[in-house]
């Protein structure tokens, strides 16, 4: 077991957050997640998003050789998003598949209703 870098206690190795003070953990290791790892003698902060929006919560700031949150500023952060339409109409609908059901649930039920008239 690790120990949460916040509060000490035992974290189970496959948590997400600590479930003693609900720090989130990505940043400190987790399966699953990319590690990134500092060459040289640079830390990661000095190139990463994260610690020029000051929106970074790694105890190792600004001094991090190794961070699973680590965004290179010189990357552009939506490089892996497509732009047609087709993807988004897509990824909308994936989004809001429940009110889509509803909508044609109520289709269909005004179709019925008007159809026995």
């Amino acid at each position: 077991m690790l120990d949460c870098p916040r509060c000490h206690q035992p974290v189970d190795t496959q948590a997400i957050a600590c479930p003693h003070c609900c720090t989130l953990l990505k940043a400190h290791g987790h399966p699953g997640i990319t590690l990134y790892r500092a060459t040289g003698q640079d830390s990661l902060c000095s190139t990463c998003t994260y610690h020029d929006d000051d929106t970074c919560n790694f105890p190792q700031r600004p001094f991090a050789k190794e961070c699973t949150l680590y965004h290179n500023r010189a990357q552009p952060f939506l490089a892996h998003i497509s732009t047609k339409p087709r993807d988004s109409l897509r990824l909308w609908a994936q989004r809001n598949g429940g009110w889509l059901f509803l909508m044609g649930l109520v289709l269909v039920s005004l179709a019925i209703a008007l159809s026995n008239r």
